[in-house]
């Protein structure tokens, strides 16, 4: 990955609705190139989704420390999770926990019933939740 794309990504996490064309305006390109450099970053995984963040203002937002059980393949309880509506991230860590959500949805009620689902996954058998207050 060069440093083009590495701006254009930059570009796109702080504002993901900018046009093909604002972008090509920042880093030099024309509309076309960065429409192809998005895909070809797309195609490779490198660029897995992109979404919408709802300011605290608008919502709530969980970081949840999740705990395996060692017989259960981390790598599947991640996808798992991920698949779940309002789990923005999962970070497979090290430490006392094995896996971080990130959950963000649109009042507290509703983040709470996502995690009530993680706790119900096959393979985990603790969560630590943390809500969210304010971020920068």
């Amino acid at each position: 990955m060069d440093d083009i794309n590495r701006e254009i990504i930059k570009i796109l996490k702080i504002h993901g609705r900018a046009t093909y064309g604002e972008i090509g305006k920042k880093v030099g390109l024309s509309e076309g190139a960065v429409r192809k450099r998005i895909n070809e970053l797309v195609d490779s995984g490198i660029i897995r989704r992109f979404t919408v963040k709802v300011g605290l203002t608008e919502g709530a937002e969980a970081t949840v420390l999740i705990s395996l059980n060692p017989s259960f393949p981390t790598s599947e309880i991640s996808d798992t999770l991920m698949k779940m509506p309002n789990v923005e991230n999962v970070y497979e860590v090290t430490g006392q926990y094995d896996i971080v959500a990130i959950v963000s949805a649109m009042n507290i009620a509703e983040v709470n019933e996502c995690i009530e689902k993680i706790r119900r996954v096959d393979g985990v058998t603790n969560t630590n939740t943390m809500i969210i207050l304010r971020s920068w």
